[in-house]
């Protein structure tokens, strides 16, 4: 059973990818295929608050589960890399699983 801040952690980083994956896959070609910027205004200010809280939320995993340091950084570059919070998940629900 996860704790309940690294569950928290990784529902955050669900939706940060997905509004990573929202704003690089659909608001930035609407924004310069078709000049409408307004999707970017939106979907880049919700990645921007769900990225801040991402990088919160690691730092307060990794202080409260002492994560290694490399990891810790893999997690936070995973962050702004497409798919890289979900391939993420996978590591930490695997780290956990075999923790407990």
């Amino acid at each position: 059973m996860q704790k309940k801040h690294v569950s928290f952690f990784l529902t955050i980083a669900f939706w940060e990818g997905i509004s990573l994956l929202i704003l690089l896959g659909v608001a930035v070609p609407v924004k310069y295929l078709l000049s409408e910027p307004i999707l970017v205004k939106y979907v880049g200010w919700a990645h921007g608050v769900l990225f801040v809280l991402y990088m919160l939320l690691l730092l307060n995993v990794w202080i409260k589960e002492s994560w290694k340091f490399d990891f810790v950084i893999w997690a936070g570059l995973a962050s702004l890399i497409p798919f890289g919070t979900f391939y993420l998940e996978k590591q930490v629900r695997k780290k956990h699983t075999q923790v407990d």
